[in-house]
């Protein structure tokens, strides 16, 4: 701290401000700042003027101003007050512009109370998964409306289906061949052999290939989608695609939505059939269980509701994971890590998601005692 005269400080400030001026003249930027303020505390008042650089930068290292603001006392209370030293573009000369700088406890200018909840802002998770239930509307609505890019569709239907089926296949076989151990092993204590292709057959239509299908969906497509979204979000791709008259909705999120809705079933199907196959030569081969048998007891066990109530979740097994992904890719930021990050969190949200949407689907399609086994034994 300096204590100065009044005077000298006019004299000061109009040299300083002068001088620097006329060495500065090739930025646009605010070069210095001077700033004039009355503050109270403790009962006591106290005059201050501050000088500050905001872009030290443009400065010599040796310049004072480099370091922190220079702060002096004045002898006597003066007008709040703040100069500014800017580039002029118009001629190229520099120019000092000055407002007033009232000072207040509670920041709000001129002595207005700040407005409520001005400054917060929610949390992340919050508004990604208010994006997600907008997202979801805007697809209905344009899918309704049949805004749908449908060569973008076609190209990400072989994607999620017929690329996908290799993985979905071996999973389903290995889990159906797990259960029938367990299975088969204790029926055939219990002398209930012809029990167990029903109880496979119910295992698989209701619970087992739906999930385990949509698992894997949501470990290689929801990835994939989530990735490929949040670096056209960082990169500014979907910007573009606003600026050259395109929804980024329509033309990339409808088309991954419906194509996941229409193959996730499909794929649901053909690994219920491999996994009952897969289950049904196992059971054969090594417990001697004979093949007819299972079959027979899995044709007795199910009813076409199992069916279609596995079609039906998987087509929102299906939503789920595209609408996610798609969400949280396009609301990606942070860069490459923000992608990593978006991309791991999609897959994870996926998969609960999947695991509540099953639970309150079974139910609701599942109510009460059954006896579908009765005509297996």
């Amino acid at each position: 701290m300096y204590e100065i005269g009044l005077d000298d400080l006019k004299f000061k400030q109009s040299l300083l401000v002068k001088d620097l001026t006329m060495q500065t003249t090739s930025y646009s930027h605010p070069l210095i700042c001077f700033s004039c303020r009355n503050i109270s505390a403790n009962g006591k008042n106290k005059y201050k003027v501050k000088f500050c650089a905001p872009f030290p930068s443009q400065w010599d290292r040796k310049c004072e101003f480099n370091g922190r603001p220079q702060i002096y006392n004045s002898p006597g209370p003066i007008k709040p007050k703040r100069l500014s030293v800017l580039h002029n573009t118009d001629d190229s000369h520099p120019s000092a512009s000055t407002v007033a700088d009232e000072m207040n406890t509670n920041h709000a200018p001129n002595g207005a109370s700040p407005a409520f909840l001005s400054n917060w802002s929610p949390p992340r998770y919050l508004w990604r998964g208010l994006s997600v239930l907008i997202l979801a509307g805007q697809v209905i609505v344009k899918t309704l409306k049949g805004k749908i890019h449908w060569r973008n569709t076609l190209q990400q239907l072989e994607r999620v289906g017929p690329r996908s089926v290799g993985v979905c296949l071996l999973t389903s076989a290995f889990v159906g061949m797990a259960f029938t151990i367990q299975f088969v092993r204790e029926f055939t204590r219990l002398g209930l052999n012809r029990s167990v292709g029903g109880v496979l057959a119910l295992a698989f239509s209701r619970e087992l290939s739906p999930v385990v299908t949509a698992i894997v969906v949501a470990g290689r497509i929801g990835s994939a989608f989530a990735a490929e979204l949040g670096t056209m979000q960082v990169s500014e791709q979907t910007d573009t695609l606003r600026v050259l008259g395109s929804d980024p909705v329509d033309y990339l999120v409808t088309p991954r939505v419906i194509a996941t809705c229409i193959a996730l079933p499909l794929l649901t199907l053909l690994c219920f059939t491999l996994g009952m196959a897969s289950s049904a030569i196992l059971a054969d081969g090594v417990y001697g269980v004979s093949i007819n048998i299972i079959l027979d007891s899995a044709q007795r066990a199910l009813r076409s509701w199992d069916i279609i109530s596995a079609m039906i979740k998987s087509q929102v097994f299906g939503a789920i994971i595209s609408i996610v992904s798609c969400a949280w890719g396009v609301t990606t930021l942070g860069g490459a890590k923000g992608v990593g990050e978006s991309t791991t969190s999609a897959v994870v949200i996926s998969l609960v998601g999947i695991f509540i949407a099953d639970f309150a689907l079974s139910c609701c399609f599942f109510q009460g005692a059954g006896d579908q086994l009765k005509n297996c034994i």
